[in-house]
């Protein structure tokens, strides 16, 4: 383990704002790697994935070995088995014949690791990324988290980094339906949300007399499934659960075999060669693939569901799929304060209203332009909706005056497909930049790793540039 935070020339190699597991994991494939000087960057004290989901219970959707690591490197030194030897429990791992590993226990891992890579920095928040001619460089402006713009922490004044390359980690934001949006204030804290805040109000909202989860996707799912389980045995206790959401059903994610090669380098080479009203059409319409729930969580919601008709009860929850919310206007309730939802069936194009005590809004992420990337703004490649255009190494066009590479990482689906956001890909994404970063073959990618052809056999459903099959390993993150 090398401390690359401090480079002999004054230049970095490479700077990543943002330590989310994407760019944790390039940190940990670029840890020992000569000659190559990182430093990671994060406002938050500590790395912390997802707080607000992780449930007892929850385990992660992909397998164990789409850890930091291993899909890159399984020999390294940062892998989940690993950190099981590390922690001494490798044995009871085993025993436990776990596919799925818990959500808990997955993110203890990524702090593991992001607690011993001395690349890793956190409490510094990036405010500036600008290209500096004269030192062909990218300068990097940070400051300790907090802290007013300007102002110094124990002396400290603001910070400014040098590096030849920049890699965009700074992860995805919530995204909550426009009707709910101006209620998100003080006056509604922990009762109207979004699911990426439920465990801090978790409490409370299990003692509400009704609440309604709008979204199809798995959050949604976990969270209508806790609230169930917080009703007593017979469902009288706890909310009254309302399941909403604009999906045509609550479908299960595509996780058949042949399914899953979407998630391989094979889908996002073809994926690249697509025109651009083509892909957005893809990623609207496979949905199922990041979308859906799980089949475990889908039965074990009908479980809880089914235990409440012993003895001729009735369920005290709703299902509604093929739903979209329209308004929102809050009422007094026996709690003090409620609200209506003016709703519409997709379907049947008819409009109804339901009343409830809280909401959570189970309604997914977005990539968002991150405000230290202003000073960039004319320098960046945008496409016409705004978009980073990203090259197969996941380079971002910038202007020609500009020698410096500037990289992201799950901010592409528009230009690499349904695989952006997922676990699977990210340490196969992370060795391609690396790749491509040190403009060598560190760490060799496969060139073929689906038993699908995607597009139609040969040459054409290939990206332009990519090698011939039986090329050199690693010839095409380059």
């Amino acid at each position: 383990m090398t401390d690359h935070s401090t480079p002999p020339h004054g230049v970095h190699d490479l700077v990543g704002v943002g330590i989310g597991p994407f760019n944790l994991s390039l940190a940990a494939l670029c840890d020992g790697v000569p000659g190559l000087g990182t430093l990671f960057l994060d406002r938050r004290p500590a790395f912390s994935w997802h707080p607000g989901l992780l449930l007892e219970g929850t385990v992660l959707q992909v397998p164990f070995m789409a850890d930091l690591v291993t899909m890159a490197d399984p020999t390294s030194h940062w892998s989940y088995l690993n950190y099981l030897r590390e922690h001494g429990r490798l044995f009871p791992f085993f025993f436990s014949e776990r596919f799925h590993i818990p959500r808990r226990e997955y993110d203890h891992y990524c702090r593991w690791v992001a607690e011993r890579l001395p690349s890793c920095r956190f409490g510094a928040e990036v405010t500036a990324v600008e290209w500096d001619a004269s030192a062909e460089a990218f300068a990097v402006t940070h400051r300790p988290s907090g802290a007013p713009s300007g102002g110094d922490r124990d002396g400290g004044r603001e910070e400014r980094v040098l590096a030849r390359r920049v890699v965009l980690g700074v992860g995805t934001t919530p995204v909550v339906p426009e009707p709910l949006r101006p209620l998100l204030t003080p006056a509604h804290a922990g009762r109207v949300l979004h699911s990426a805040d439920y465990r801090t109000h978790r409490a409370a909202l299990a003692g509400r007399d009704d609440v309604t989860v709008v979204g199809a996707g798995q959050s949604g799912a976990e969270v209508v499934l806790d609230l169930l389980r917080h009703q007593d045995g017979e469902g009288r206790g706890g909310p009254y659960v309302r399941w909403l959401a604009r999906t045509p059903a609550f479908a299960p994610m595509e996780y058949s075999k042949i399914g899953l090669e979407h998630f391989t380098p094979d889908y996002v080479r073809y994926f690249r060669t697509l025109p651009e009203a083509v892909r957005d059409r893809l990623v609207r319409e496979q949905w199922q693939l990041y979308k859906g729930v799980s089949e475990q969580t889908l039965g074990e919601i009908h479980d809880e569901l089914y235990e409440r008709t012993i003895g001729g009860g009735r369920p005290r929850a709703d299902l509604h799929p093929g739903v979209e919310i329209t308004a929102v206007r809050p009422v007094e309730d026996s709690e003090g304060r409620g609200y209506v939802l003016g709703c519409r069936h997709t379907g049947q194009g008819t409009e109804f209203e339901v009343r409830t005590s809280a909401v959570v809004a189970a309604t997914g992420y977005a990539a968002v332009r991150p405000a230290c990337l202003d000073p960039l703004d004319k320098l960046v490649d945008w496409d016409a909706r705004g978009r980073y255009r990203v090259g197969g190494d996941y380079r971002v066009a910038l202007d020609e005056s500009v020698t410096g590479a500037l990289y992201v990482q799950n901010a592409e689906m528009h230009t690499h497909g349904v695989g952006a956001p997922d676990l699977t890909l990210g340490a196969w994404r992370a060795a391609v930049i690396l790749n491509s970063a040190a403009g060598r073959t560190v760490l060799p990618v496969p060139d073929r790793a689906a038993w699908t052809t995607f597009g139609a056999p040969g040459a054409g459903a290939r990206e332009p540039g990519a090698p011939e099959p039986g090329a050199r390993a690693g010839e095409a993150a380059r």
